[in-house]
């Protein structure tokens, strides 16, 4: 008879990523080998996402195994656009399915929000690591939601920035944000005063139509952006003076621009830099 699947609460997760540094190394090692293609040993299909139009919704579906480590995982995730601002139910929510691969059978089922969080910020800095400018001083974070937190928090251990700044179309979360994390943080009026002078810029809101224009970023400065199902917060032709990387890559949407690159790749001034 099988044994029970551990069950890791989201509490839980925490307690064993209490800091997303962690996850650098093994997220280098596991982006090393899905670009390496066959010989990485990953086997990653391209998204599934069912639409739940009647509530505005979306079910996402992203399973992988990987030789190296012999994991077999997938990893579930809603989306819901239509939620209230009042509501106590997040916009997003994950769960982790880990199997034994050897049989199928499910080992434990582990909350995915704390995971998402923490990777989603991980790969972005790494990729940060890479593509900012020498002597980056300067971040800038759009978005005030978990995102923006999780960033910060492995931004600001990995990197030495002389000043953060935040904005949010809600000025009161940027401020609540600002009053939470441990350090300085300057809360902006507008995306634009934001954005001037920023050497590294991180897009974590949830917008539907362009907020970030490239006549606004310094040349040379480094974009990491979190694709919705479909990007949308910085317009196509930002990406001839800056570099951009979308974290969501590495779990591409079927039918959407991120379909069409694999792995972690960057924008650099009209081309593709892996």
């Amino acid at each position: 008879m099988s044994s029970v699947p551990a069950f890791l609460s989201a509490a839980d997760v925490q307690d064993h990523l209490r800091s997303s540094s962690l996850l650098i190394p093994p997220l280098e090692a596991a982006l090393a080998n899905f670009s390496s293609g066959p010989d990485g040993g990953v086997m990653q299909p391209v998204r599934t996402v069912v639409p739940v139009a009647k509530h505005r919704g979306f079910l996402g579906v992203m399973p992988a195994y990987s030789a190296a480590e012999d994991a077999l995982t997938t990893k579930l995730v809603t989306f819901y656009e239509g939620h209230r601002t009042t509501s106590t139910v997040p916009s997003h929510q994950a769960t982790v399915l880990l199997f034994q691969p050897s049989d199928g059978s499910l080992l434990a089922v582990m909350d995915g929000n704390v995971i998402t969080a923490k990777r989603t910020a991980a790969v972005s800095a790494i990729a940060t690591k890479f593509l900012k400018p020498p002597s980056s001083e300067v971040l800038c974070i759009l978005g005030a939601g978990v995102q923006a937190y999780s960033h910060y928090e492995v931004f600001t251990e990995q990197f030495s920035f002389k000043e953060v700044r935040i904005w949010n179309r809600t000025k009161e979360n940027a401020e609540k944000f600002a009053n939470t994390v441990q350090g300085e943080v300057r809360v902006c009026s507008s995306v634009q005063e934001a954005v001037t002078g920023a050497d590294v810029i991180i897009t974590v809101t949830m917008a539907t139509e362009p907020i970030l224009f490239g006549e606004w970023v310094k040349p040379g400065a480094h974009i990491n952006g979190r694709p919705r199902p479909s990007p949308s917060q910085a317009p196509p032709f930002a990406a001839r003076t800056i570099s951009i990387s979308l974290s969501g890559l590495m779990q591409p949407f079927e039918n959407s621009p991120c379909s069409r690159l694999g792995g972690t790749r960057a924008i650099r001034r009209g081309g593709l830099r892996s």
